[in-house]
């Protein structure tokens, strides 16, 4: 285990509506089960033993919409993690939330409960893009709730945006980000749209932008936001000095985490486990975990490389050579020099990273890199 600690994750699987692209294990409709889902919840906490007493870096309440939870069951949910885990004294402590839900009155209790840091789920400024993505809300309710965030104290926001949507333009693209801008957050992350198999959006995907207009928007994020003072440090995340998503570095270096809750994974050294994705099964408490598998040396150390590389700092080779015993170039070298001499990765000192065409290219990168 990390000696710096290790992160949580909490997964709160409620919405209030199923988004069009959303592939992720979360459940529209299903309030009424709220209160037990958060008993359940605090029972499982309590039952990890074997790693209570953790330091604790960053916890992190992601969905789903945890904003459709009480300012109460938040507070009682971070009561629970505090006996069990030992929380440093400058721990990051986000909650996930849909503009849409949020209030004045609960805002104000996430945040005396410790909460410091919000990401909030913005997308699109144009009506027309949130409604063909099924979002509940418009850009006048990230608005609002960007005001009611700052005036219940919170200085550390951010705003999820998504590029490459159906009938989407560069111009469109260039006007969210000015009005996200606009919010002043300290973080801004920028997703292309991954159309899933099975989602609504998958069955009637059309016009969507080709592939070179998505990289001139992904160009276009990358332009505009580093002139408005924003330090791109992973291939889709933008933060001001000092506002890095502290869990998501965790997943990104590969560090240790514990997950809590319906779907939520963990990964401890070189040991992963799930749990069930059926609602019915974890509020039942009868199995909550159906899948745990150990990692071999080659599978956790092309991990480290494969996620080391979305950072654009890119993954130290002394630091991988003391966790894992053997250098990156003992183990890719001709792979890496075939990838710099075509422009895709190169070194800076001692680190490894993606050039800035290697960005545009990098699910190539990790297909060149696979044994």
């Amino acid at each position: 285990m990390n000696a710096s600690g290790i992160a949580l994750y909490v997964h709160i699987p409620f919405c209030k509506q199923k988004c069009a692209y959303c592939d992720f294990t979360s459940f529209a409709g299903r309030e009424a089960d709220i209160a037990h889902y958060c008993d359940v919840l605090a029972r499982e906490i309590a039952a990890a033993g074997r790693w209570h007493g953790c330091f604790v870096h960053s916890a992190f309440f992601g969905g789903g919409t945890p904003t459709l939870l009480q300012g109460e069951q938040i507070t009682m949910l971070l009561e629970e993690l505090r006996k069990a885990f030992i929380f440093t004294a400058d721990i990051e402590i986000t909650m996930e939330g849909n503009p849409g839900t949020l209030t004045r009155q609960n805002v104000a209790l996430y945040r005396a409960a410790s909460v410091n840091r919000f990401s909030l789920g913005a997308q699109a400024m144009q009506p027309r893009l949130l409604e063909s993505l099924g979002r509940i809300h418009r850009w006048r309710d990230v608005e609002q709730s960007v005001a009611l965030l700052r005036e219940a104290g919170f200085c550390n926001i951010n705003l999820d945006l998504m590029f490459g949507l159906p009938g989407q333009d560069i111009s469109d693209w260039s006007d969210t980000l000015q009005a996200a801008l606009a919010l002043g957050p300290e973080h801004l992350s920028c997703y292309g749209l991954q159309v899933e198999e099975g989602t609504p959006l998958a069955a009637r995907c059309e016009d969507l932008p080709d592939e070179e207009e998505e990289r001139a928007m992904y160009a276009r994020a990358r332009s505009v936001l580093s002139g408005a003072g924003y330090a791109q440090y992973e291939l889709s995340n933008f933060a001001k000095p000092g506002r890095e998503c502290r869990q998501n570095l965790t997943y990104w270096t590969r560090g240790d985490y514990l997950g809590f809750g319906c779907a939520a994974h963990s990964l401890m050294g070189d040991q992963r486990w799930s749990n069930t994705p059926s609602l019915s099964d974890y509020l039942s408490e009868k199995s909550l975990i159906i899948e745990e598998t150990r990692l071999d040396a080659p599978e956790a150390r092309f991990e480290a490389l494969m996620l080391g590389l979305r950072l654009t700092e890119g993954l130290s080779s002394t630091e991988f050579e003391r966790r894992y015993g053997c250098g990156i170039k003992e183990l890719w070298g001709e792979r890496l020099d075939s990838l710099r001499q075509s422009g895709l990765i190169e070194w800076a000192g001692e680190r490894l990273r993606l050039t800035e065409r290697g960005m545009d290219l990098q699910n190539s990168v990790l297909v060149a890199l696979m044994d």
